[in-house]
């Protein structure tokens, strides 16, 4: 069931130019994952600010988006999918970020939970769901709560209900879950470890509320979930408490899809700032150019700008590889060390993020404030994305690994 608050419910939605009955394309290695990634990039940015600024859902586009098949690109060759690396997932969600965040937040879980599966679910699990998402069907996640002592408490329950379990809570920041198939669900059992349960969004117990009004990410359509006795069975679910066990890459795979999405924020707030600058805004009179792309001044600021944002590229571009130099050969260094690196890149792409989509204004101009431009989404994305999970704790464990030795924790978010 979904639902809208009453002060969303007459927002447009885009009318639908694929079915979410057509079969999705089968991507067969990461060449072709990013050359369909760059295509769809060029479409999906033509009407971004519209988007943004009616709080349009992109429906649409997430039709497009499984319909090429880039979201089975992590599927196992095994199981017939691309099985892409993390380099190459990485820089899908960084053109796809680059031209519209909304839409690269929104599978954001669907991949988080795919991983998920491939790593703990049994082999029917993965043969069913794979299966799925060869298909087009797209997972989204119920997984944050609001209320509780901090992020790790969980109150949403799996309780035994005949040969199945029954589930029962309310999410929230539940990106995707208003586009999706199935959901990943977040629960804790009676012995209080950590499961994933996945549940049909169409369950008669599962009502998602359009009820996302943050200042920015605004059609992520990141709202609530809730989950009355909604019946699981038992080959619906994965224990998640396995992952931590030992050195795991679930963590710093989740973590460099939301770098991707902060660096392609900052790319794209860049490039709208220099487009502005080349077409409308007037030079300095003290410049003494004909043109405000001629200013020396501007000029430098632009290279300061873009050696940002080269650097938080070349950051994230380094993490890929290390989590798949890790992924190919496991064990408790190699996974630090993939993790340590993440953590670098995310806290350097949320710097670069919010001082990019800043400082666009500063070089624009008085009129680049204004809403009929609708520039500052790229400022309110930034800082709504990068709030995900704080980088002064990235920060710290950095530090703590370079003073000390320290390892990074195994929790999931580093």
């Amino acid at each position: 069931m979904v639902s809208s608050t009453p002060d969303l419910v007459s927002a447009p939605v885009d009318a639908l130019s694929i079915p979410d009955t057509v079969p999705a394309h089968v991507i067969r290695d990461d060449a072709e994952a990013l050359r369909v990634a760059a295509a769809l990039a060029v479409e999906f940015a033509a009407r971004a600010a519209e988007r943004d600024a009616d709080r349009r859902l992109p429906h649409a586009q997430i039709a497009r988006l499984s319909a090429s098949g880039l979201l089975a690109i992590t599927v196992p060759a095994e199981n017939g999918g691309a099985d892409a690396s993390t380099a190459t997932v990485t820089e899908v969600f960084r053109l796809l970020a680059a031209a519209d965040p909304n839409i690269a937040q929104i599978p954001h879980s669907h991949f988080v939970y795919v991983n998920v599966l491939r790593h703990n679910g049994t082999a029917e699990q993965r043969r069913f769901f794979f299966g799925e998402v060869l298909a087009g069907r797209r997972i989204g996640n119920a997984q944050s709560e609001t209320g509780t002592k901090h992020l790790m408490d969980y109150r949403t329950r799996l309780t035994p209900d005949g040969d199945g379990y029954r589930l029962d809570g309310t999410k929230f920041y539940a990106t995707g879950a208003l586009f999706a198939d199935w959901i990943a669900v977040l629960a804790r059992a009676d012995d209080d470890r950590l499961h994933v349960a996945y549940t049909p969004a169409d369950d008669p117990g599962v009502t998602v509320v359009d009820d996302w009004n943050g200042m920015g990410q605004r059609t992520t359509a990141s709202g609530t979930v809730h989950l009355d006795r909604v019946a699981v069975p038992a080959d619906r679910i994965v224990p998640h408490h396995l992952t931590f066990t030992g050195p795991q890459l679930y963590g710093a795979f989740a973590q460099i899809v939301h770098a991707a999405i902060d660096v392609g924020i900052a790319e794209g707030a860049l490039s709208d700032a220099a487009e502005f600058v080349r077409t409308k805004t007037r030079p300095w009179f003290e410049a003494d150019v004909p043109t405000a792309a001629e200013d020396p001044l501007l000029v430098q600021r632009f290279g300061e700008l873009d050696l940002q944002l080269r650097a938080a590229r070349a950051l994230l571009a380094h993490a890929a590889a290390e989590v798949d130099r890790a992924a190919a050969d496991l064990h408790d260094d190699s996974a630090a060390g993939a993790s340590l690196a993440v953590a670098a890149a995310k806290a350097y792409a949320d710097r670069a993020a919010n001082e990019i989509s800043s400082a666009l204004f500063e070089v624009s101009g008085t009129r680049s404030s204004l809403d009929e431009y609708n520039l500052h989404r790229h400022w309110r994305n930034a800082r709504t994305h990068t709030l995900h999970d704080p980088v002064r704790w990235k920060i710290q464990h950095l530090g703590r690994a370079a003073l000390n030795g320290t390892p990074p924790p195994r929790h999931g978010l580093l």
